[in-house]
């Protein structure tokens, strides 16, 4: 068994300052497990706990059935690849991957095996007697994989490995690596804060923020059902569209108040708890694609059309994003939407809001928590 357990972790440093506050968290034997969040929330401290390269302040940090918080690192039955690769320049391929088992006095002919058939899985075979000088930047993050993979570890840990690659390559290596854990079939957990990476990669996705951890869940949940504002405004790209108003009572029904007196239908399922914030600044929540130039579309039941002037338009091949001004709200809105629904900079037009899948949250504080969840929805799915 490979699962890790995180108990009421705390990482203090001597200057006072909390970069993990008591966060509890269970990554299960054979899962992807991805921390993600922006810099400073938390996540490579704790990566680096448990690696063993951070002391934990206070909890306990459990692999397997065994406490670790004093065990060293080269005793974990762990493997970590980080960011800058870490190469011996002055070693070859097949020396670098070699290395760790020859400390470890590995037999030659073991050695020899293990680094061939990773070399074989991750096509590398005829760079063995390169240096990394010689290889490109994808080429030396496999090199990097592969010294890993050699060790057989229980655990594997990743430190924002692909971010010194280009796009296209980012995207092969993060096809490879999913490939690779399907393969190995081994415990990962990899810390990025590039959150396209998160929902390509994770079986489940962990967000933080602030040294907290703000919701635990697989990548559909994570972006369809965020636990709060924050959440929802980190995944997704663009990112969650956050309109302030006021919830008001409507007959039989609920409305959303946008600053300038546009009035939006809320027909989302979960509306318990609307009454107690009727009247109180809260903040809607949509997403690009919940929006819709309503002279191209027929309207949903749960939509409501209201106007806004266009400031830019984004194409991007099949699609586009155009940037909405609302009556009344300070930031642009983003609107995706076919690219063949015309329209310019400058021009008002109709914009019908599918309100069944947005949220509502409870304030206009970026932790608020949103309305629109099923009662007993956890954080952690």
């Amino acid at each position: 068994m490979a699962d890790i357990k995180l108990t009421n972790i705390v990482k203090r440093y001597d200057n006072g300052f909390i970069a993990v506050k008591g966060i509890n968290l269970a990554v299960k034997d054979k899962e992807f497990m991805v921390l993600v969040g922006p810099s400073g929330c938390g996540k490579t401290t704790c990566l680096r706990m448990i690696a063993g390269l951070e002391e934990v302040t206070e909890g306990d940090l459990f692999i397997g059935t065994r406490r670790v918080n004093d065990v060293q690192p080269k005793d974990r039955d762990i493997a970590m690849v980080f960011q800058s690769y870490a190469l011996y320049p002055h070693m070859t391929v097949y020396e670098n991957m070699a290395f760790g088992l020859k400390l470890a006095k590995v037999p030659r002919v073991e050695i020899d095996a293990r680094v061939q058939e990773a070399a074989r899985m991750l096509k590398i075979v005829d760079k063995l007697e390169n240096r990394p000088k010689e290889l490109s930047g994808g080429l030396r993050q496999r090199v990097a994989l592969g010294r890993a993979i050699v060790r057989k570890p229980s655990v594997f840990l990743f430190d924002e490995p692909l971010s010194n690659l280009d796009a296209k390559l980012r995207a092969d290596m993060r096809y490879e690596l999913k490939t690779l854990q399907q393969r190995l079939q081994t415990t990962m957990v990899y810390v990025t804060h590039d959150q396209i990476e998160a929902m390509t990669l994770g079986d489940r996705i962990t967000v933080m923020s602030q040294g907290d951890i703000q919701q635990v869940a697989v990548p559909t949940v994570i972006y369809e059902k965020p636990f709060n504002r924050f959440v929802a405004a980190f995944i997704g790209s663009p990112g969650m569209n956050f309109l302030p108003g006021r919830i008001e009572r409507e007959g039989e029904g609920w409305t959303f108040q946008i600053g300038g007196g546009a009035r939006v239908a809320l027909g989302m399922a979960e509306r318990h708890a609307f009454a107690a914030h009727a009247g109180k600044e809260t903040v809607l929540g949509v997403r690009p694609e919940q929006m819709h130039h309503a002279s191209y579309v027929q309207p949903l039941p749960a939509s409501t059309r209201i106007e806004a002037t266009v400031r830019v338009v984004e194409l991007m091949g099949d699609h586009q994003y155009v940037y909405l001004q609302f009556d009344g709200v300070e930031k642009p809105a983003i609107m995706k939407s076919p690219a063949g629904h015309r329209c310019a900079s400058g021009e008002r037009i109709g914009v019908q809001i599918d309100s069944a899948p947005a949220h509502v949250f409870g304030g206009t504080d970026d932790h608020a928590v949103t309305l629109t969840l099923p009662v007993g929805f956890a954080q952690v799915q």
